[in-house]
């Protein structure tokens, strides 16, 4: 049986399941080469069934991602996040009148549901035109089913986790009138435990100090998590006076909403606040909040195994916080845990519920290499229009791992690409971790900001010996998504991937998962005595992920790097920079 499940809304994207498991999975934003790209993924449905080889009349049940929402029937910009999406008169007017009547949401109770009544013929027509959309475009006459979007984080989280019985945790800005979703599940069962609304929403609090901070809300938020090591929570007691966390519940006790919601956070800031400390104040007081939330719902379900899905754990510090909690055996993070990983989870709420409720559970990926590959001779063509010299080495794990013991930068496309927002090995670049500077001379290649740390591919039988606290989360780490403390010899011999504040984003890496990447490692461990090297998306700032041949050869050339190992060719770059090895540099002063 055949499910294609699509999300399209932010960055979105296509999965395709057979019998229950994950056969391909991409987002647009791979194919038309603009990051978080919104709207229905026409390329990734196209694409899904092209890697399955597929025809559409072999689909048997679609499932769309989110119940209710707007129709965005073509690719819309999402380059200045949230406040600078361009919206059509009708999302605007509603927006623009949510932010106004926040404040008197506890005195007229009526206002929020008549809020979305309003936008019920609009939720409708977005599901009239995809079933019509499918049929007429796509030619595929399978049933067409809407999935709540927090379901699809839920099922998401649990069908891919390797727990038969967990307490399965949805929170993000907010989808389909909500925030959060709690769930325990056992053997395909599901019970739900309680759901917040939009306008409770943690997610969108920390989007809201995103935006305060000088980035982009909904963008750039790894940036705050990364930029909170660098602070003091000074300001939580006014981030205390805005939205709390009581009895298993958050409540916005400030009733803000939105454009109010900065209006307001700005009116309590002081006006020279530090934005080191306002991105520590919202990462401490989110950490505690969440971690107050899990123990209360572990408690009610007795449930010790956690799974968790939605933007907000793209937070790895966060991950890290719930997993610390006392009693937790084991932590499983969705590896595509924000709005791409829709598509994947509302395939797979529509195929357990064809099978009918509760079905026996089977793992749904295990592994996140679920997108487009190419062969040999495309590479190699693609590596001769170029104009660059190459050569074929049958054995190129060495020849990486001999140039990375070198001190040179490789970029490594190899391979199905990654699903999921983190490179794994396929579209990745690779250095040493010796060279504590390494995060300002590479991130300046990249053109990315330089205060953001890289992160280590570790070998998965060396965990141990490098990080602290892995105990029942080496499976979510064998996907980057989880923080964890390192070990005095890690931060000692591979400065270059520990942060600040002594914690790394490790990828475990197995020889079943990655057999040639697993390979590099075990190469330069040979001849360096060292289990780890610096990984980091194939990509140039603000631009997706490479996904071909000619996005690697583009990337590469801008990136200034010294070597492509593209397939079996490893490609050297004849405009190397220069760099010289040395202490990194301090925060810049705009960002203290």
């Amino acid at each position: 049986m055949y499910v294609l499940g699509i999300g399209d809304h932010i960055s979105g994207g296509a999965a395709l399941l057979k019998d229950g498991r994950v056969v391909a999975s991409i987002i647009d934003e791979r194919l038309v080469r603009e990051k978080m790209v919104f709207g229905v993924p026409r390329e990734s449905i196209r694409k899904v069934m092209e890697l399955e080889g597929i025809a559409p009349e072999q689909i048997d049940l679609v499932a769309c991602g989110s119940i209710n929402q707007h129709l965005i029937n073509r690719h819309v910009d999402f380059r200045n996040g949230w406040f600078g999406l361009e919206r059509g008169p009708v999302k605007k007017a509603l927006f623009a009148l949510g932010s106004k009547v926040s404040k008197y949401r506890k005195a007229l109770p009526f206002l929020e549901p008549t809020y979305y009544l309003v936008r019920k013929p609009f939720y409708a027509r977005r599901r009239r035109t995809l079933r019509q959309m499918f049929r007429e475009e796509f030619g595929i006459q399978a049933p067409v089913q809407f999935v709540n979007h927090h379901f699809c984080h839920i099922t998401g989280a649990y069908y891919s986790s390797p727990f038969d019985e967990a307490t399965v945790i949805s929170i993000d800005g907010g989808g389909d009138g909500l925030s959060a979703m709690v769930c325990s599940a056992k053997n395909g069962r599901f019970t739900e435990m309680t759901r917040i609304t939009s306008f409770d929403s943690l997610g969108a609090f920390y989007s809201y100090i995103t935006q305060i901070c000088g980035f982009k809300a909904g963008r750039h938020e790894g940036k705050i998590t990364g930029l909170a090591a660098h602070g003091e929570p000074k300001y939580i007691d006014i981030l205390r006076r805005l939205i709390v966390h009581e009895n298993g519940q958050f409540r916005n006790i400030g009733n803000v909403f939105f454009y109010s919601a900065l209006d307001e956070l700005r009116h309590r800031l002081p006006e020279n606040f530090g934005k080191a400390n306002l991105a520590c104040s919202i990462q401490d007081y989110v950490e505690e909040m969440v971690v107050e939330f899990v123990k209360y719902w572990l408690a009610k379900t007795g449930k010790y195994n956690v799974a968790l899905a939605g933007g907000l754990f793209g937070n790895v510090k966060i991950n890290q916080r719930v997993h610390e909690i006392p009693g937790v055996t084991g932590t499983f993070v969705h590896q595509g845990m924000s709005d791409e990983g829709m598509g994947l989870g509302a395939a797979l709420a529509a195929y357990y519920e064809n099978k009918g409720w509760p079905a026996k559970k089977c793992r749904s990926n295990s592994h996140v290499y679920l997108g487009p590959e190419y062969t040999e001779d495309e590479i190699r063509k693609e590596i001769e229009t170029s104009d660059f010299e190459f050569e074929r080495h049958e054995d190129v794990e060495v020849e990486i791992a001999r140039l990375l013991h070198e001190g040179y930068v490789v970029a490594r496309f190899d391979g199905r690409m990654e699903y999921g927002p983190r490179a794994l090995g396929n579209r990745t670049i690779m250095c040493s971790p010796t060279d504590e500077s390494v995060n300002d001379w590479l991130n300046d290649c990249l053109q990315r900001t330089e205060f953001m740390p890289f992160a280590p591919a570790t070998l998965y039988e060396d965990a141990e010996e490098c990080y602290h606290g892995l105990e029942g989360a080496h499976d979510t780490a064998r996907f980057m998504t989880i923080t964890v403390d390192c070990k005095s010899s890690m931060c000692e011999s591979c400065p270059g991937v520990v942060h600040i504040d002594g914690t790394a984003r490790p990828q475990l890496v197995t020889e079943k998962d990655n057999p040639s990447f697993y390979r590099v490692l075990k190469e330069y461990k040979k001849l360096s005595g060292l289990s780890s090297l610096i990984n980091t998306s194939f990509n140039i700032h603000e631009e997706p992920i490479v996904c071909t041949p000619a996005d690697a050869v583009r990337a590469f050339k801008i990136g200034h790097l010294d070597y492509l190992a593209i397939g079996k060719f490893v490609v050297p770059n004849p405009n190397r920079k220069k760099r010289v090895p040395g202490k990194k540099k301090p925060l810049p002063v705009a960002l203290r």
